[in-house]
């Protein structure tokens, strides 16, 4: 079977829409003979009545209200294709989607955002907030190029790079009495407990170093993200095990301790192995690899003036 013409498709939506040959071809610069040269061509082609004639008014069949639809479709696909196209030409290199965790957006992507919004605007960036399991199903099923995660992570389907090590480390209220120079297991199982949602890689690490401990003597306090914690801290409603980029910096109200023994982490980008060659993916990619290593001040998304990135709730 031929391809469809679209110059057909597109004078008989016209007459669909209009009912009146003479308007559409004043509308498209066709004489009217040309526009009933279309219709009968589409008609010819189908097998079917599209159109019929009431007076000097035309009015679609069954069929033709059929075909008016989905060459409708058809139209609005070509406009996205034109679109894209055009973005193409005009310098737009693609979209990127990124699945990352609280901490890792506030510490870790602030730079990288940076750099490809000023170098690479043509790069569009979503970045979801997602826990560690929630990102690797979501690589796995490429509904996200890439994500930040904590190690440990086993799935031989994936590209793993590590970015930065670093260790839990214990944050308590400042007012709390006698507090001890590191945080031991014994210790942090007798305090009110502050920590993560239960999806998040941090809380694995850190239900394995209280094992030696459990049952605890209370449950500990589930917050969302590492901030929310940090906050609930510096009220003096309990002490929580967080990673050291989270409080490189003082804080007012809470004091910093090591853990004993250590907890170290490692936070990595993972991609499927599989993902084909996409230029902005490796722009990205590469930021990322460059630039995620190294602590930053921290940049809550939700404080950037002129919103630096789209991003997915």
């Amino acid at each position: 079977m031929r391809s469809l013409n679209l110059d057909q498709l597109r004078t008989f939506v016209e007459v669909v829409s209009q009912g009146n040959y003479s308007a559409v071809g004043r509308q498209l610069n066709l004489t009217q003979p040309a526009v009933s040269l279309h219709v009968r061509e589409l008609e010819k082609r189908f097998g079917v009545r599209l159109v019929e004639h009431v007076g000097r008014r035309a009015y679609p069949t069954a069929p033709g209200r059929d075909l008016a639809a989905h060459a409708q479709r058809i139209f609005n696909d070509c406009e996205i294709v034109e679109s894209t196209m055009r973005r193409f030409r005009e310098g737009w290199l693609g979209r990127v989607r990124i699945g990352t965790g609280f901490s890792a957006l506030n510490y870790v992507l602030p730079p990288v955002v940076r750099k490809i919004r000023l170098e690479y605007p043509g790069i569009d960036l979503f970045v979801t907030f997602l826990s560690t399991i929630d990102s690797v199903d979501s690589v796995m099923s490429n509904a996200i190029d890439l994500a930040l995660v904590t190690l440990p992570i086993k799935e031989p389907r994936l590209r793993i790079t590590p970015l930065r090590a670093g260790k839990l480390v214990a944050i308590l209220p400042a007012d709390t009495k006698a507090i001890p120079e590191t945080v031991t297991p014994e210790y942090a199982a007798r305090q009110s407990l502050i920590l993560e949602h239960p999806r998040g890689a941090v809380q694995a690490l850190i239900m394995r170093w209280l094992a030696g401990q459990m049952p605890l003597s209370g449950q500990p306090t589930l917050v969302g993200t590492i901030e929310a914690m940090k906050s609930v801290v510096s009220l003096g409603l309990g002490i929580s095990i967080v990673p050291d980029i989270a409080v490189a910096h003082p804080l007012a109200d809470i004091v910093v301790r090591p853990l004993k023994p250590s907890i170290p982490y490692t936070l990595a980008v993972i991609e499927r192995r599989n993902k084909p060659h996409d230029p902005a993916l490796e722009i990205v990619r590469d930021a990322l690899i460059e630039l995620g290593g190294a602590p930053t001040t921290p940049t809550l998304a939700a404080d950037a003036d002129g919103q630096p990135f789209s991003r997915d709730a």
